[in-house]
């Protein structure tokens, strides 16, 4: 009688699988429904659509004559999109090597092979002023406001700014036509 009172409650008791998978199947409920809650929250924090069609913008340079440079409006900031020469080029990679301030060869402030292409945020590093090209000891940029003085290739020179003229991320998309952003 003893054996059949033992056996009998050894069949009675939970399969430790089977609550394994409850606690599981829980859990997993839970999490779901913590998602579920939690992502018009963080969607919410995505940018709009208007935002992010300001983001980047396309620029067909062909329109820009050798010599010459436009301003763009990027970002609620001018965007200079140059087409250098080719002695413009030549000073620039001339002073890769000289004593600069904020150091960066020519080669790595344009894409390869459209080295005439230069294409800079317009903004002074000093203040946040505009420069004009064409002044200054270097034949580059020159701020009005302070005096600093860039060269052909953006690089700062000389006065109170502390880095060179930022160039943006951007792609040739074809032969003529850039996306910057």
């Amino acid at each position: 009688m003893a054996e059949s009172v033992a056996g009998s409650s050894a069949d009675h008791s939970p399969d430790p699988s089977r609550r394994d998978f409850i606690h599981i199947a829980v859990v997993a409920a839970a999490a779901g429904g913590v998602a579920a809650i939690a992502w018009p929250f963080v969607d919410q924090m995505n940018p709009s659509s208007d935002t992010l069609a300001l983001s980047s913008i396309e620029y067909d340079v062909a329109k820009v004559p050798l010599g010459q440079q436009v301003t763009v409006l990027y970002r609620k900031q001018p965007l200079f999109v140059r087409h250098r020469t080719p002695v413009e080029i030549a000073k620039a990679v001339a002073d890769d090597h000289a004593d600069l301030r904020d150091p960066a060869t020519d080669a790595s402030r344009v894409k390869p092979g459209k080295s005439e292409w230069l294409i800079l945020i317009g903004v002074c590093t000093h203040l946040g002023c505009t420069p004009n090209f064409g002044g200054g000891e270097w034949g580059g940029w020159f701020c009005p406001c302070h005096g600093s003085q860039y060269d052909t290739s953006g690089r700062i020179r000389k006065g109170p700014a502390p880095k060179n003229l930022a160039v943006p991320d951007y792609v040739f998309e074809t032969g003529t036509k850039i996306k910057v952003g």
